[in-house]
C-alpha cells in the first residue's frame, strides 16, 4: 500500500514540475533558458528507489515530455531513460548524504542529458551543429540546476529517504536466522 501512495505522489509531482517547467520558469530564466527539472527529478528518483524504477520512470516522463513539447518522439525518452539508469549505478558508487556530491551529480547529469538530446536532435532533425550556443546553453542550464539543488537538497533528501525506506529493504539479517 505504501508503494502505491508513493508512486501516486510521483506522479503529483511530476504533474507539479512539468506546470513548473511549462509555466513558471518561462517568467523566471536566465537568458531564455530554463532549468531541466525532470533531469533532477529522476536522477533523484534512480538514486533513492530500487533498480529499475528510475529507468521506468525516465521513459515514461521522457515519452510524456515527447508527445507534449518534443519535436521527435523518443528523444526525451532515451535520454531520461538513460538518466535513470545512471542514477542507479551512482546509487551504488556514491553517497547521498553528501550536498557537494549530489550536486556534482546533477552537474554530469545535466551535462549527459543535454549532450545525448542534441545529438539525438541533430540525429533525427538533422540540425546544424552549433557548439557556441549549445556550451552557453548547457553552462547556464547546468548552473541554474544547481541553483535549485541547492535550495530544494533538504526536501529531496527527506523524500528519497522515505522512498528509500520503503523499496530498498535491507535483508542483511535474513540468510543468518
Amino acid at each position: 500500500m505504501k508503494k502505491v501512495l508513493i508512486n501516486i505522489e510521483l506522479i503529483l509531482i511530476a504533474f507539479f514540475i512539468y506546470y513548473l517547467q511549462s509555466n513558471f520558469f518561462n517568467w523566471f530564466n536566465i537568458a531564455g533558458i530554463m532549468p531541466s527539472l525532470f533531469t533532477i527529478f529522476i536522477l533523484f528518483i534512480g538514486l533513492f528507489s530500487n533498480k529499475i524504477m528510475g529507468t521506468i520512470y525516465g521513459i515514461i516522463l521522457g515519452l510524456m515530455l515527447d508527445l507534449l513539447i518534443g519535436a521527435r518522439l523518443g528523444v526525451y525518452a532515451i535520454s531520461l531513460g538513460l538518466i535513470g539508469f545512471l542514477a542507479t549505478i551512482l546509487d551504488k558508487n556514491f553517497s547521498k548524504d553528501s550536498r557537494m556530491t549530489i550536486m556534482l551529480m546533477v552537474a554530469g547529469v545535466t551535462f549527459i542529458f543535454e549532450v545525448v538530446c542534441y545529438f539525438l536532435n541533430f540525429i533525427f532533425l538533422k540540425n546544424n551543429i552549433e557548439i557556441f550556443n549549445f556550451i552557453k546553453i548547457l553552462v547556464i542550464e547546468i548552473i541554474y540546476n544547481l541553483i535549485l539543488t541547492i535550495i530544494l537538497y533538504p526536501l529531496i533528501q527527506k523524500f528519497g529517504y522515505y522512498i528509500e525506506n520503503e523499496y530498498k529493504e535491507n535483508r542483511l539479517l535474513t540468510k543468518y536466522f
